[in-house]
């Protein structure tokens, strides 16, 4: 067996490097801020502020939310924003003729965070579920 069969292919200087998945990085801070961001949901709920809570991962600055975990304070990669679904639709972020197609995906906030993902690409919904608790 010859050396190179035992190493994975090396990046060849003149290809361009594939690019990892914003989704790697966003998913080792949810990890790290699953507890945090589940104690707000909750208190979004219990306040009766929405019982649909949102939350925006960004690297940059978004106008939807209120910042609650600082990547540059924490040093992460991501930074978290705290919405609900009623800010959304008041943005225009949903459209009103998709809420209720929304509403029927949203899953348990006790179970999963809400979380829009923002990139320079786009944006996207996941649904992350909260680490367990020990």
């Amino acid at each position: 067996m010859d050396i190179e069969e035992l190493l994975p292919p090396q990046p060849d200087d003149n290809q361009p490097e594939k690019k990892k998945s914003p989704l790697v990085s966003v998913e080792k801070d949810l990890e790290l801020y699953s507890e945090s961001i589940r104690e707000i949901a909750l208190e979004i709920i219990l306040e009766g502020l929405s019982s649909s809570p949102i939350f925006i991962a960004h690297q940059h600055t978004v106008n939807v939310g209120e910042l609650i975990l600082d990547r540059k304070e924490l040093n992460t990669d991501w930074s978290i924003q705290a919405s609900t679904l009623e800010e959304f639709l008041e943005k225009g972020i949903i459209a009103p003729d998709r809420k209720a197609l929304f509403q029927k995906n949203y899953k348990k906030p006790e179970d999963y965070m809400c979380v829009f993902v923002v990139v320079p690409e786009g944006a996207n919904f996941i649904f992350y579920p909260y680490k367990a608790r020990k």
